[in-house]
């Protein structure tokens, strides 16, 4: 035998059937300009971003992702976007390098960037980054990726503070993977008072099969 619906039990079913079908949730990210989630990711990012690869990261069309992609070029361009009027150009700029966008020192302003590093960022340089160096100094043209793996750490913020420095340079980027290999610079010579990277002192007595020779 059944029993009859309390009133509460009656208002609660009666309210279920009229309400309207749940809407599917947005995340709050999706709700955000993607020009701006683009040029957030692109700002802390090392390496070239294709519009593939953002695509996936954010959850969004590629082709949406490559108008975003434009649109940020053409303002900091200082160039007018859709009904936006032209802006001044910026102080930085969006290239495609190596199948990838990534975001650059505009070249008129090289000089200020490169002095304010030289003058601003102490001379010290931590271990981790003189051992960084020396890796890259040994192994030119190398990736970071390659750096990481002889360190056996995660070497991101060094190799940008040897950026920084203006001791190293991107020489090139991979024509496949995009990856960015990376090189000594003259400044580097300058400060260890050599004329070329050959007299760099051997390398190989300081390996451990080499202990034995040291021993000698």
């Amino acid at each position: 035998m059944t029993m009859p619906d309390t009133a509460e039990q009656t208002a609660d079913s009666r309210a279920g059937r009229d309400a309207p079908a749940a809407e599917p949730a947005t995340s709050a990210a999706s709700a955000r300009p993607l020009e701006r989630r683009i040029e957030a990711i692109l700002m802390v990012a090392d390496e070239p971003q294709g519009a593939v690869h953002l695509a996936t990261a954010l959850q969004a069309p590629v082709k949406q992702v490559k108008a975003a992609i434009e649109a940020l070029r053409r303002d900091y361009d200082g160039e007018p976007v859709g009904d936006r009027p032209a802006g001044p150009e910026r102080g930085f700029e969006l290239r495609e390098v190596g199948g990838g966008w990534r975001i650059y020192v505009r070249a008129a302003y090289d000089d200020d960037a490169a002095d304010f590093v030289l003058t601003q960022t102490p001379s010290k340089l931590s271990q981790a980054a003189l051992e960084t160096l020396a890796v890259i100094a040994y192994k030119q043209p190398i990736t970071r990726g390659a750096v990481a793996a002889i360190r056996a750490v995660n070497v991101d913020s060094v190799v940008r503070t040897l950026l920084g420095r203006g001791l190293i340079r991107e020489a090139f980027a991979d024509s496949e993977t995009g990856a960015i290999h990376y090189e000594t610079t003259e400044l580097l010579l300058t400060q260890l008072g050599l004329n070329s990277l050959d007299e760099l002192p051997p390398i190989s007595p300081l390996l451990p099969d080499g202990e034995e020779e040291l021993t000698l």
